[in-house]
């Protein structure tokens, strides 16, 4: 499983989580849903204490990750498949352009 902490305007704002069995979980912190009712990520995902489920990478999620030949430099760089949108989300989402980063988690911080 990987793990990646969503931040919006630099606070956290919750957790992506890629399952070993392929599927994808969002969850939004109880603390940002708590503080920032109305400061959703995107509008396919409002603000909510349940868990968001997908088969696939959320296309929002999906859309921060580059594209061309920046996303052929990023692979070819970090020896990252194409195809790994997980892996190139936490590759190279750290300083996305927009409201919203990605960073990968260490487990000691999930606890």
């Amino acid at each position: 499983m990987r793990q990646a902490i969503i931040k919006y305007n630099n606070q956290r704002a919750g957790v992506l989580s890629e399952q070993d069995s392929g599927e994808y979980n969002f969850v939004y912190d109880t603390e940002y849903c708590a503080n920032h009712p109305d400061d959703f990520i995107t509008f396919n995902m409002p603000v909510r204490t349940q868990t968001y489920t997908s088969k696939y990478l959320f296309p929002f999620f999906d859309g921060l990750i580059p594209e061309g030949w920046l996303l052929n430099i990023a692979a070819e760089s970090w020896k990252i498949n194409k195809n790994d949108r997980m892996g190139l989300l936490l590759a190279c989402c750290q300083n996305s352009i927009g409201a919203v980063s990605v960073h990968p988690l260490i487990q000691s911080e999930n606890a």
